[in-house]
């Protein structure tokens, strides 16, 4: 049981991190991962780090390195999930334990964040939730912030319970594009790699049957706050309607911003396909719907 202050949500507001700051048993995490332009016109990811100190953060926050610490760096895909050892070790390193309420933040809108609160639920750790709004919202409210590393102490541990229903893999995708299983499933890539119009992937397009909902536009453009609940059910609709909602995007990242906004309105049965299309698209026999000419 947390010793922390009480979360009502999985997710709270700038308002309250702001009265609870400095409270017993809270850990506040910058979970920032910048994506790069590379040669040849891919891309690759940048840890948060260094903007974090040099630029400022919320004032007490650590900074969780989900490249390497909070993904298993030797899987087959980027972001790939940890095992449950890794995430432990990794959780406690921040200064984490089984008694901390931990809200999470990004500087973008949310899906870093998001990724960060779902693996804490998928090992079983339900004492977590993100800034809604994250650094923009902070930022833009003129709160204070801090530069500098902010050293964590270790926690004595952190104690893993896996939930697997809340991953999905390849074969059950497969199995409900063949209608073999029933699910809803909800891609959050941005409208352009829906439709197979852009993507750096050797095939584009979405998975079929898939309900477009970009990450991106789960949010306020003005605040980057989450949109209102009856938005957000409108965007939703047709997975709502389904017992089960698998959410996919490339890596499992801008997923968890989905399965956020579904936790959020009370669904509670959402999977996150964890490698998405990097693995679903280097098959060649796996089906894509794509509208790009």
């Amino acid at each position: 049981m947390t010793s922390g202050p009480w979360l009502a949500s999985p997710v709270v507001s700038t308002q309250w991190l702001y009265d609870h700051l400095g409270a017993d048993d809270l850990v506040i995490v910058d979970a920032t991962v910048f994506v790069a332009s590379l040669p040849g016109g891919t891309h690759g990811y940048v840890s948060g780090h260094e903007q974090y100190i040099i630029e400022g953060h919320v004032p007490g926050s650590v900074f969780a390195d989900l490249i390497d610490e909070f993904s298993d760096s030797t899987g087959p895909y980027p972001f790939t999930r940890p095992d449950a050892a890794q995430f432990s070790s990794a959780a406690a390193s921040l200064g984490i334990g089984n008694g901390s309420t931990v809200v999470v933040y990004d500087a973008a809108v949310g899906q870093w964040a998001a990724r960060l609160w779902w693996l804490f639920r998928a090992f079983g750790y339900d004492d977590v939730a993100v800034l809604d709004g994250g650094l923009t919202k902070w930022r833009a409210e003129e709160r204070e912030t801090d530069v500098g590393h902010v050293e964590p102490i270790a926690s004595a541990g952190f104690t893993v319970e896996e939930r697997p229903e809340l991953w999905a893999d390849k074969a059950s995708i497969e199995a409900v594009v063949r209608g073999d299983e029933s699910a809803a499933l909800v891609c959050s890539l941005p409208p352009a790699e829906f439709s197979g119009e852009a993507g750096s992937r050797a095939r584009r397009g979405h998975i079929p049957g898939s309900l477009s909902a970009p990450a991106g536009r789960l949010v306020s453009r003005e605040s980057n706050a989450l949109l209102p609940t009856a938005a957000l059910s409108e965007t939703f609709a047709p997975a709502l309607a389904q017992e089960r909602v698998i959410t996919y995007c490339a890596g499992g990242i801008a997923a968890a911003s989905s399965a956020l906004a579904l936790t959020l309105l009370g669904h509670t049965n959402v999977a996150i396909y964890d490698n998405s299309l990097n693995e679903w698209a280097a098959d060649a026999g796996a089906p894509l719907v794509s509208s790009a000419n």
